[in-house]
């Protein structure tokens, strides 16, 4: 793991180098690692997990194939393919035939505006506002730690982003927040919200800490594991079952699509604008939301 930690760097300068530039990473890595380590035990193979083979990984990931989905299995397959006795180009992804109940990837996450309000009456008055704004603006948990007004934390550059994006939404204020590998993105919250977070600003940020990843937040709300645990315990106590606070997101998705595509926008347009407005940059996987 040390060998491969490229703290720091840009992931989007390094793309597909094999290392590893997030800590959240390298978490998810170490998980999967100290479970390939247990299998090559229980193979009776004491050589330790330096000295996997590609056809060991192979193994390995056959075996995972039958336990767990595909999300999990590509993880494993990515964080094998940083071993020094695995050829990284020569591991190929495999399909998981785990057991699941039929149509569960079809099924949506998204939640309806009455579910959400129900939700919000069980969360507290903070929890229930940090919500909403990730709601409004599309928003991951951990992305409400990195919430800053867009005119002292711009947008990244590196990317070249659509004049299109947030159309028909001049009633917002413009933040920034930190995405995945390090993009800084812009995301629209309506105004009546950004008055309510403004009320909430720190007067001296303070560093905190999510799931091993260390930010500068500057709002004084919950946000990140802490938001996303009072959330489902909501959502199961006041709907009986919970889809995560990243239903969240998948509400924005498939909400903003019908508005764009009620003002004219072809579903191709519509899908560029609101991946850009997620920080996907990949309509594929914006469309795994629209469920």
């Amino acid at each position: 793991m040390r060998r491969a930690l490229a703290l720091g760097e840009a992931r989007h300068e390094a793309r597909d180098d094999g290392r590893i530039h997030s800590v959240g990473t390298a978490r998810v890595y170490e998980q999967a690692l100290t479970g390939a380590a247990r299998w090559m035990q229980d193979q009776g193979e004491r050589s330790g997990i330096q000295r996997m083979t590609t056809e060991q990984a192979r193994a390995y990931l056959e075996h995972r194939a039958r336990a767990v989905g595909q999300k999990t299995l590509d993880l494993d397959r990515q964080a094998l393919r940083v071993l020094p006795g695995v050829e990284r180009d020569a591991l190929e992804r495999i399909h998981s035939q785990a057991n699941r109940p039929a149509g569960l990837a079809e099924q949506s996450r998204a939640y309806t505006p009455e579910q959400r309000e129900l939700v919000h009456q069980e969360l507290s008055q903070r929890a229930a506002l940090a919500a909403q704004i990730a709601h409004a603006a599309g928003l991951r948990a951990h992305e409400l730690l990195s919430l800053r007004p867009a005119a002292e934390q711009p947008a990244s550059t590196h990317r070249e982003w659509s004049p299109d994006r947030f159309a028909g939404r001049d009633d917002h204020a413009r933040y920034t927040v930190d995405g995945k590998g390090g993009l800084v993105r812009e995301v629209a919250i309506p105004q009546a919200l950004a008055e309510r977070l403004e009320a909430h600003r720190l007067e001296t940020p303070r560093d905190v800490t999510d799931r091993g990843v260390h930010y500068r937040q500057h709002y004084a709300l919950p946000a990140g594991q802490t938001l996303s645990s009072a959330w489902s315990a909501a959502s199961r106590q006041e709907l009986g079952w919970s889809a995560g606070i990243h239903g969240l997101r998948h509400s924005y998705a498939q909400e903003r699509m019908d508005e764009l595509q009620g003002r004219g926008q072809s579903y191709a347009d519509a899908l560029t604008i609101v991946s850009q407005e997620m920080g996907h940059f990949r309509g594929d996987i914006t469309e795994v939301y629209l469920r």
